[in-house]
């Protein structure tokens, strides 16, 4: 069971009873995706494993009822917190968010998060939902394969190239149309995502080695100046620059 029921906990209530039992109880069947219903007041009122594994707790009972401050690190549970207050205060649906996470054990991995509001059959809002996908590399035939793996070699070779659209093509050898099937079959992801994700990679094996200041570090990454490294930084990871090389400088 992927909730726990509490009468005493009227938000978690109306919450549970807006979403569909079997779709709750799926999630518990997705191993590379975490899941979670929070109510309005931020509490998380169901988690699959996954989620649970990825938080400071053993068992979905200890999370329930908790909110993202209680279970993350300030980094991961501020960035959470921002974002379901945006979804929650506009109404909008949160798609396609890629975002570079540690995983258990401190190894970083890529996310793509959606978040959408739920509402009740008056149109009240009851809360929101949650999915993060791990995005690992799947399977695929050997045309895609080795189409992607030059793409990769070609982004990690010169992250800081000007990547067109066409360029993108160009280094995949395929048409514009099938760099995009190819791209979002391997790694989930959109051809310019994936560019965002090799440049920000770039620039944590710079920061973690010390390597030059931050400005050397974001134009080397491919990055236009240090400003708008910063805000891309700190919003796909969850800290600042700065903050990611105090905590990994060796």
């Amino acid at each position: 069971m992927a909730a726990v029921r509490d009468n005493s906990w009227p938000e978690a209530e109306a919450l549970l009873a807006a979403l569909s039992p079997a779709m709750v109880a799926l999630m518990d069947e997705l191993p590379g995706t975490m899941f979670c219903a929070k109510d309005v007041t931020g509490r998380y009122v169901a988690v699959n494993p996954v989620f649970v594994a990825r938080t400071t707790e053993r068992s979905r009972r200890a999370v329930v009822g908790r909110r993202a401050g209680d279970l993350f690190v300030p980094q991961l549970a501020e960035r959470y917190e921002q974002q379901d207050a945006e979804v929650l205060r506009t109404g909008r649906p949160l798609r396609g968010e890629l975002e570079r996470i540690r995983r258990l054990g401190g190894t970083a991995g890529w996310f793509l998060t959606a978040k959408l509001p739920v509402h009740d059959d008056a149109g009240r809002l009851l809360g929101l939902v949650s999915v993060s996908h791990d995005l690992r590399a799947g399977e695929a035939d050997d045309a895609t394969m080795a189409s992607v793996s030059a793409l990769v070699a070609a982004l990690e070779a010169d992250p800081a190239a000007r990547w067109t659209t066409g360029l993108l093509a160009d280094a995949a050898g395929c048409s514009s149309a099938t760099l995009e099937r190819r791209v979002r079959r391997v790694y989930g992801v959109t051809p310019r995502q994936l560019v965002l994700r090799t440049r920000v990679d770039r620039a944590t094996r710079l920061l973690a080695a010390g390597e030059g200041t931050l400005a050397h570090v974001a134009a080397a990454s491919g990055f236009y100046d240090q400003p708008s490294f910063t805000r891309t930084f700190a919003r796909l990871t969850g800290e600042t620059p700065a903050q990611y090389r105090r905590r990994t400088a060796r």
